[in-house]
């Protein structure tokens, strides 16, 4: 019998996901690749060595379920966000959308509301979607900032089950305001999530929602070992809330949801933090030489406290992505009218950039 081939429509597929199609930004193989905020700096070979040798432990047992709990991990995670935080009160998951889709899980679903300030994290909808939730977006002021005035207003008036707040937000990189994220706390009743996935990035005198944990018991604040730990391809998220919190997200979890050699490569890599972030200041640095040369070009950076720049005055975002294509640079196209937005990499992959940007001609 031959093989009989179907189409996704064929299938028994739940409603609201029919014509809909996965997730994922472009992946090609250019020699540049600064389109998905990667931390484009190697892992440092010390620190490799480091981790390989912790894996090679964990391997002596991996015929045995992992620790369920992640005890080591969590409290390798309390220790390096400080502010007197303790195991019970850390989570973890298999990168920061699993465990975003774990808060969802617990407190969200089918019936319930998710709400955001559009435009902001791509995944926030598509993960409220997953889980069969309903997608509500706010809006911000032009130049991307919410006030707490006008954060709270929306709040209100969509009355959501779960809020996340993004900052520094992606794609924009702007920063949100602990005065905005108290507001809309005291002004919802549902969940509050501070996504900081690019809080290393942001200012060292600026503040972390952490601060804002004590007495909040419906408030989180997510992190990631994605961005400033170089740790993408590891896949290791976090967040910090009340301990009640997080006994909620154990009846979501999967059993065993972080493998022994997840655990164990995280481990090592927070044991070198100061060497994993020594990175840090390099990739700030390259982000505002690419802000102050697109000005130079005629092009409009917005403000950015991440790893990236969002620029306007792209006459054709289309035609320039192209054209930084056929240069052999990657950079993202994330729907603004006339925007584009560029990864800050190394010295050598923002010289890369802005060189073929140049190439193609100023914006005025």
């Amino acid at each position: 019998m031959g093989r009989v081939t179907v189409s996704l429509s064929d299938l028994p597929l739940r409603d609201d996901l029919r014509g809909l199609t996965p997730y994922g930004a472009p992946q090609a193989p250019l020699a540049v690749a600064l389109n998905v905020n990667e931390n484009t700096h190697p892992v440092p070979d010390e620190v490799a060595s480091d981790i390989l040798d912790d894996i090679a432990v964990a391997l002596r047992d991996v015929n045995r379920y992992p620790d369920r709990e992640f005890t080591a991990l969590r409290e390798g995670f309390a220790e390096y966000l400080g502010h007197d935080l303790d195991a019970s009160q850390i989570w973890a998951g298999n990168g920061s959308n699993e465990v975003l889709q774990h808060i969802l899980q617990a407190f969200a679903g089918p019936g319930r509301t998710v709400f955001g300030f559009a435009p902001t994290y791509s995944m926030y909808p598509l993960l409220a979607q997953g889980i069969g939730a309903r997608w509500t977006a706010g809006s911000r002021q032009p130049d991307y900032t919410i006030t707490a005035e006008d954060a709270v207003a929306q709040v209100i008036e969509a009355d959501p089950d779960v809020i996340m707040l993004c900052t520094p937000n992606n794609p924009t990189g702007t920063p949100l305001g602990l005065d905005v994220v108290e507001a809309v706390y005291e002004a919802s009743r549902g969940i509050v999530v501070v996504d900081e996935a690019y809080q290393e990035f942001a200012p060292r005198e600026s503040a972390s929602a952490l601060t804002l944990l004590e007495g909040r018991p419906r408030l989180a604040v997510s992190r990631t070992m994605s961005k400033a730990f170089a740790f993408a391809g590891a896949r290791v998220g976090y967040l910090a809330a009340d301990p009640a919190f997080i006994d909620a997200l154990r009846l979501v979890r999967l059993p065993y949801h972080l493998s022994a050699l997840t655990q164990a490569a995280a481990v090592a890599a927070l044991r070198n933090a100061p060497t994993m972030l020594g990175m840090v200041d390099d990739i700030i640095e390259q982000r505002d030489r690419i802000t102050a040369t697109l000005e130079a070009l005629d092009y409009e950076p917005h403000e950015s406290w991440s790893n990236f720049v969002l620029f306007g005055g792209v006459a054709d975002p289309q035609a320039t992505f192209h054209a930084l294509y056929e240069r052999g640079v990657l950079v993202r196209d994330v729907g603004i009218p006339n925007h584009l937005r560029v990864t800050a990499g190394t010295e050598a992959e923002t010289t890369a950039f802005l060189d073929a940007l140049a190439s193609i001609g100023s914006a005025s």
